[in-house]
């Protein structure tokens, strides 16, 4: 498939994922992704030709204009959608698979100062949401998800679904993705721990009494 029936596909994206999508005047002015990755599409091709004074000069005003850093030699597969845009970015060595959907504020970035492969791999239909953090040579494994403000350091397993600081696999399936249903990782585990503590204290000689504040504090927390 040549360049531009895959920048074709690119601005094609809006309609497709996006319900707020209403005309072609929206596709100018308010997908900056969508063009940061068309922009991409040119100026990844002069990065391969070993032109990358201008690559560079060129992702800078790509930056500048849609607010994310991409950088020229990043491997972006077709049909990836980068949603509202503002401040991701996206490492040297990043590759990216097809299908992709990557939210606001992500950071696909490395860990160390070496040459060689240093950032992390999407395979195909993975969704990163907003805020979320992938550090470092990993692989998001094939339709797996990111929660939001996530900071994935590992790999992450095909068709799961990754949450917390740092981030621990929930799931392994293929069930739609809803932010507003993950659950609280370290909510569940306080809960846990009190359950425990009081199961100590109705076992032992003496009951376990806590101030009033703490009481309406773990009230809160188990609501």
């Amino acid at each position: 498939m040549g360049i531009f029936q895959i920048i074709k596909e690119d601005l094609s994206q809006p309609k497709v994922q996006d319900p707020a999508y209403r005309s072609c005047i929206d596709l100018i002015f308010n997908y900056p992704g969508v063009w940061a990755v068309a922009n991409h599409r040119i100026i990844h091709i002069l990065w391969n030709k070993k032109w990358h004074k201008l690559a560079r000069i060129l992702a800078g005003i790509s930056n500048f204009l849609t607010r994310v850093d991409l950088h020229p030699a990043a491997v972006i597969g077709r049909r990836v959608f980068i949603d509202h845009a503002t401040g991701i970015v996206i490492g040297e060595t990043t590759i990216v698979g097809d299908d992709c959907l990557i939210y606001q504020g992500v950071t696909l970035g490395g860990v160390s100062l070496d040459k060689g492969k240093r950032h992390p791999t999407l395979e195909n239909g993975v969704v990163v949401g907003a805020g979320a953090k992938i550090l470092g040579n990993i692989t998001i494994g094939t339709g797996s998800k990111i929660g939001a403000n996530s900071v994935v350091v590992k790999d992450v397993p095909p068709h799961s679904t990754a949450v917390g600081i740092p981030a621990k696999c929930i799931s392994s399936d293929n069930r739609p993705f809803e932010h507003n249903k993950l659950p609280d990782i370290t909510k569940e585990l306080l809960i846990y721990l009190i359950d425990r503590i009081e199961n100590l204290g109705c076992q032992g000689s003496d009951k376990i009494v806590l101030d009033k504040k703490y009481q309406e504090y773990i009230k809160s927390i188990k609501e």
